[in-house]
């Protein structure tokens, strides 16, 4: 793996990691966004551009948000959006699902 969404992306999904990939490795869920593990080239643009510092590299994941590491990567596979390996999140557009860890994490407080 190399770059991972962590929570402060849930029900923000600001999108200025989306447009700067060059890859296009980052596709967007129902409450936040996912970056697919072995589309991602490590570059860490997306690091510098996100306002909500929601992207770590993978080794560099504070402890309280380690399991996103896993949220990422099995958001792709067969028992979540069964997306796979696309190739890049533009053809595929808004995914209708998130990760359950997602799904079932607090909404933010009324503002």
């Amino acid at each position: 793996m190399a770059y991972v969404i962590t929570s402060p992306c849930i029900d923000v999904k600001d999108g200025a990691c989306v447009q700067c990939c060059p890859v296009d490795c980052i596709y967007e869920g129902e409450r936040t966004l996912y970056i697919h593990p072995e589309e991602c080239i490590n570059c860490g643009v997306c690091v510098s551009v996100c306002p909500t510092e929601a992207i770590f590299h993978d080794e560099e994941l504070p402890h309280t948000e380690a399991r996103f590491a896993a949220v990422n990567r099995d958001f792709f596979g067969p028992d979540v959006s069964k997306l796979g390996s696309p190739g890049g999140a533009c053809d595929v557009g808004k995914v209708a699902c998130d990760h359950p860890v997602v799904v079932t994490y607090p909404a933010p407080a009324a503002r």
